[in-house]
């Protein structure tokens, strides 16, 4: 919850007016529970939605994750049905990965040192995904945050546009 990825893509919502919710999974920080391999996390996820929806509920659904929290966002949007999707350095190639929609915002390092970009492209291509690549950039985007709220920004912002 207080990854600065997190906290990164969180900065890019408000900014774009959407109402927010970042929580730890089960087990992390202070929450109750132990990890369950993405199941119970998956669970959690729509649990936490599924309050977001009651509190907004006139207001569309974006599901956003980086690493684990993709691959379970993922996960939960084959249940949820988002209008958007946005997954950060997803953990293909350490977890099954579901396909995603289409208008999947998918971004990732070049330099990713957990999972590596060939990972990612070859879960990508059959889906025929496009993939925003930042060179040099590893897992965790050390130094490239501002750059990535700049992608997630402009990626919201060019589809309203239209």
């Amino acid at each position: 919850m207080e990854n600065k990825v997190v906290t990164t893509l969180t900065k890019a919502f408000v900014e774009l007016g959407c109402a927010t919710l970042r929580f730890n999974f089960r087990g992390v920080g202070e929450s109750d529970g132990r990890y369950d391999n993405g199941n119970g996390e998956t669970l959690d996820a729509i649990s936490a939605t599924d309050f977001m929806r009651g509190e907004f509920p006139d207001l569309p659904l974006l599901l956003a994750g980086f690493s684990f929290g993709a691959y379970v966002q993922a996960r939960a949007a084959e249940k949820l049905r988002p209008q958007h999707l946005v997954l950060i350095a997803p953990a293909v190639g350490r977890f099954a990965m579901p396909n995603v929609p289409d208008n999947t915002l998918l971004i990732h390092g070049d330099m990713d040192e957990i999972v590596a970009l060939t990972e990612l492209l070859n879960w990508a291509r059959p889906q025929h995904l496009p993939v925003v690549v930042l060179a040099g950039a590893e897992h965790y985007f050390h130094g490239r945050l501002t750059q990535l709220k700049q992608i997630v920004l402009q990626h919201f912002e060019a589809r309203t546009q239209k």
